[in-house]
């Protein structure tokens, strides 16, 4: 098996092992969700998008869909498609998924 960098550790789902992010794509561990922590990445795969609605989160207002496994179906977080205050726009295009959804492996 060959390794990659930051590549090598892979965030899988929990409940199939399908694979969803890469760890180079971690961008922060600083968010929270409906079951407890949270991380930020820049891309997901193996992923559905589901339908965009406008959500009231803790830092405001955003057009978010969210993602589920492809392979299972769980639902794992969301994607921010845009954000209201112009503060909060680095966070459009990206993926949050939920920590007790997913499992790392090396």
């Amino acid at each position: 098996m060959a390794i990659y960098g930051d590549q090598s550790a892979t965030y899988r789902c929990k409940s199939c092992q399908n694979p969803v992010a890469f760890r180079s794509e971690l961008l922060s561990k600083s968010y929270r969700a409906k079951t407890g922590p949270a991380f930020m990445f820049s891309h997901a795969r193996n992923i559905i998008l589901g339908p965009k609605q406008d959500r009231s989160l803790i830092t405001g207002v955003y057009s978010v869909a969210g993602i589920f496994c492809s392979k299972c179906g769980e639902e794992l977080g969301w994607k921010y498609i845009q954000a209201y205050e112009a503060r909060e726009r680095f966070k459009e295009g990206n993926f949050i998924i939920e920590r007790a959804k997913i499992t790392k492996e090396y």
